[in-house]
């Protein structure tokens, strides 16, 4: 059976089957329901530009989108939405995608945060990150028709998404707070660690060893 929510279709693929259960299993309820609903608000922002995003790759960007903030990909410390991209990667080429399909989706998913940019790359690019600004912040809820929301949120409810989700970035970043150097991430951490404190791009040039 067909599953379609807000007039969204789920692709019915085993990779789809496959992601959807890699997070249901090593992530939380916060993060499964937000990714969903990150795939279902893209999908509805593409629809209304005329994009055309794959949707099996758009969806499986979508599910591995913050999945470095609770499954590290290594135990080198790099940003969180590399860890994301590169399990993405990893997952679509064990099952035989292409490197081109997989390229997109680490770029969708490396860049989910990056203002600006997304909106100008591949659909499937663009569309996540049109999703995940929905999803966070609200953006382009104006855009959304307003049964479509209720029925998303009624499928895949946010319960107390706000502080919870915060608390996820807490988590998953101030072990490695170096890595929130110049993104939006370092916010969270300066707003909720005792101690915290962002370093600018005009102190890395007045440090650097150079005499003037």
């Amino acid at each position: 059976m067909t599953d379609i929510i807000a007039g969204v279709e789920i692709p019915e693929t085993s990779a789809v089957v496959e992601a959807t259960e890699f997070l249901r299993e090593r992530t939380n309820l916060l993060i499964f329901h937000h990714s969903r609903r990150v795939f279902l608000f893209g999908s509805l922002h593409a629809l209304a530009r005329d994009l055309r995003p794959d949707p099996e790759l758009l969806y499986i960007s979508a599910m591995f989108h913050d999945a470095g903030l609770v499954i590290p990909f290594s135990e080198t410390q790099q940003r969180f939405e590399l860890d994301g991209a590169d399990h993405a990667r990893k997952f679509l080429l064990d099952r035989g995608f292409s490197e081109s399909a997989a390229e997109v989706a680490w770029k969708a998913i490396a860049l989910h945060t990056t203002p600006g940019i997304p909106g100008r790359m591949e659909p499937e690019v663009a569309a996540t990150n049109y999703g995940v600004l929905t999803d966070a912040i609200g953006w382009g809820m104006d855009r959304l028709e307003v049964d479509q929301m209720d029925e998303i949120v009624a499928v895949h409810p946010r319960g107390d998404f706000k502080k919870e989700f915060l608390q996820v970035f807490v988590d998953g970043l101030k072990y490695r707070p170096d890595t929130t150097y110049g993104t939006v991430n370092a916010d969270i951490l300066e707003h909720f660690v005792p101690g915290f404190r962002r370093t600018s791009m005009v102190e890395r040039i007045i440090v650097a060893p150079w005499p003037r």
